[in-house]
């Protein structure tokens, strides 16, 4: 693992605040800011659409320039924390996540150069 790498944060929020709604169903929102305590990491935000009122917040992780980890922090309906243990849950967070890693691998470009 290459632990050397710089990555410019700035640039690559707005890189993913471009490319992340791309990589997201249309009617879902998402919001992508620079994680404070680590800079080779970024907070993303998801809404979802519909009814539910579910919010996703995940971390993003650079482990390198191409290797990414996505963890959920905290999943909230109305504005209060649920059981991020439900199966609802964990399939929508799955899928958040795969979306997330999808986003990432189209944004090489961005981490291999910055």
């Amino acid at each position: 693992m290459n632990r050397d790498f710089q990555l410019n944060q700035n640039q690559l929020v707005h890189a993913w605040q471009s490319q992340l709604p791309q990589n997201l169903d249309p009617s879902d929102s998402a919001q992508v800011f620079a994680d404070e305590a680590n800079p080779n990491a970024l907070r993303i935000h998801i809404d979802t659409a519909g009814r539910q009122m579910y919010s996703f917040d995940f971390q993003c992780s650079y482990m390198d320039t191409r290797e990414v980890k996505v963890d959920l922090v905290d999943v909230e309906r109305e504005g209060r924390t649920v059981d991020e243990r439900t199966e609802v849950i964990q399939d929508m967070a799955q899928g958040y996540s795969r979306q997330i890693h999808e986003c990432a691998q189209a944004l090489h470009d961005v981490t291999h150069h910055s």
